[in-house]
């Protein structure tokens, strides 16, 4: 993904190198079931517990250190007051089959549950679970974060 997106950005390579790059990318994506398009602005430390399911938008923004469990879906809405993609925080935790639509903005260190539905903005450090999402508690994502990448890491 990394790799497709850096040849799509250089004007020669866009040109010579990408179309091979792509095709890799796209066999990566049917094979793994992992839809996430070179284009989403993803940071560093991702971690991807399974393989299967996972669907973002190509405009989406996650944040570092974040783990996407199985069957998450992170997608846009055209319609109502939360028309818009998520941006997702740092540190975030998203459990199994969880869905995140709409112009939402869940804060950093937060943990999203299993099969929630998230459609408003989560705060720093919160427990979301259930459809439509609500806060259970302020404990976080301490704990479940694999792969963590601190700032003297490379």
């Amino acid at each position: 993904m990394r790799l497709t997106a850096y040849l799509h950005t250089h004007r020669l390579s866009k040109v010579l190198i990408f179309p091979l790059g792509w095709l890799v990318y796209y066999h990566y994506q049917i094979k793994y079931g992992i839809a996430i398009s070179y284009k989403t602005k993803v940071g560093r430390g991702l971690y991807i517990g399974h393989h299967g399911g996972i669907v973002t938008n190509e405009k989406a923004i996650i944040g570092d250190n974040c783990n996407l469990s199985h069957g998450v879906t992170i997608g846009v809405t055209r319609r109502g007051e939360r028309q818009g993609i998520p941006t997702i925080g740092n540190n975030v935790y998203i459990g199994p089959g969880a869905k995140i639509i709409g112009k939402v903005h869940v804060g950093d260190n937060a943990a999203i549950g299993a099969n929630c539905v998230v459609t408003r903005d989560v705060p720093d450090q919160a427990v979301v679970v259930g459809i439509p999402g609500k806060v259970i508690s302020y404990e976080g994502s301490h704990g479940y974060i694999n792969n963590t990448q601190d700032e003297t890491s490379t």
